[in-house]
């Protein structure tokens, strides 16, 4: 196998120079192989990012202003703006991505906004941003109609522009979802405040992906090097997920599809925890400042009639069948999580699982099409 100039191995680590985790064949790591060139599916990665100058340019001018909040998500935008070659892959929406996706045997990519995103910016500049950003990858998906999907970017700090983009984005533009990256200093969407928002991703069925980022102020992380996808960045998620679902989102609006990546967050490996103590949260009067709703259903009922997961970084068989088993073979879907994690090793691990063809086929393609309406 081909190694990369820091010594690491490419089949396991892709492109991304400045990673800073060497990928060497240990523990779980996917064995060296081929990816099937004549696979019976395409391969749909369904959490794979980009992002353009602008808002680069926007998230380090307030980061370096002195006026931004301590928020560990902008100052994990700072972190990335130096990374060239990251930037490089981030920034390309034509023959650099397509060509890595050639490699590693990606039919389709679904592009999502890279976290921070918009929401991080200075208040106000956000909602001009996410037209911006949306208007680019509408752009990409014309000029590349069998390679590109993509969702909207919005900022939920400006709800009123967040419902006018989404309502542009999956009309005028025809994307395929929203997309976003969690917290917004320290604010989530199941706040009744934002709900104006998820009533009008129902109205469009549009599926809303929740990507992570860095926790809101929580030097903790930090300190002890989980700053990203050790804890920090699942934490979040699942903090976020199961605010909406203890906020009764889902019963407001039960057509609502939630999608998060990194096979659920582990989230699914806890349902029957969850509905053992769900009484802990559910309908108490003192929680959501005396608003806490009592939920119609089991927190199980949401994960498998609401929310989707992706396999976003989790290539790991056991996993992927865990989930497909608990909650049924159409909600998994694949992703590769390009550029932060890339391996053509992992890809060719797909292609050799032990999996009935119709389900591979569902967790490689159907599903990817189905939760967010991708045709061609």
């Amino acid at each position: 196998m081909a190694k990369l100039e820091d010594g690491s191995e490419k089949g396991l680590k892709g492109h991304f120079k400045e990673d800073f985790s060497h990928r060497e064949r240990i523990g779980l790591a996917p064995r060296a192989g081929h990816v099937d060139r004549h696979a019976p599916y395409q391969r749909i990665a369904t959490e794979e990012a980009w992002t353009f100058p602008a808002l680069v340019k926007a998230q380090v001018e307030y980061l370096e202003s002195g006026d931004a909040p301590d928020d560990d998500s902008l100052k994990m935008a700072g972190m990335f703006s130096k990374m060239p070659s990251l930037q490089e892959m981030l920034q390309d929406l034509g023959d650099l991505r397509i060509s890595h996706m050639d490699e590693l045997g990606i039919d389709r990519q679904l592009l999502l906004l890279t976290a921070p995103g918009v929401q991080v910016v200075k208040p106000g500049d956000g909602t001009a941003l996410s037209r911006e950003a949306n208007d680019i990858a509408a752009e990409a998906c014309r000029n590349h109609p069998d390679r590109f999907s993509a969702c909207a970017a919005f900022d939920p700090r400006d709800v009123a522009g967040s419902v006018k983009e989404i309502e542009r984005a999956m009309g005028e533009l025809k994307l395929n979802g929203a997309v976003l990256n969690s917290h917004f200093q320290g604010h989530y969407i199941d706040e009744q405040d934002y709900w104006p928002i998820l009533e009008v991703l129902e109205a469009m069925d549009a599926a809303l992906y929740i990507h992570p980022t860095a926790p809101f102020n929580a030097p903790h992380y930090e300190d002890r090097g989980f700053f990203g996808a050790l804890a920090g960045f699942p934490h979040d998620v699942w903090l976020h997920t199961m605010g909406i679902i203890f906020s009764g989102a889902f019963d407001r609006f039960p057509k609502l599809r939630l999608v998060i990546g990194h096979m659920g967050e582990c989230l699914p490996l806890h349902l029957y925890r969850f509905d053992w103590m769900q009484g802990n949260a559910d309908g108490r009067s003192h929680l959501r400042g005396g608003t806490q709703p009592k939920l119609k259903h089991p927190v199980s009922h949401y994960f498998k009639n609401n929310i989707w997961i992706t396999t976003s970084g989790v290539g790991w068989e056991p996993a992927i069948k865990f989930c497909q088993d608990v909650l049924g073979p159409e909600r998994v879907l694949y992703a590769m999580d390009y550029p932060y994690q890339q391996s053509y090793d992992e890809v060719a691990a797909y292609d050799r699982m032990d999996m009935d063809d119709k389900v591979k086929k569902m967790l490689m393609e159907d599903n990817a099409r189905s939760v967010f309406r991708i045709t061609g």
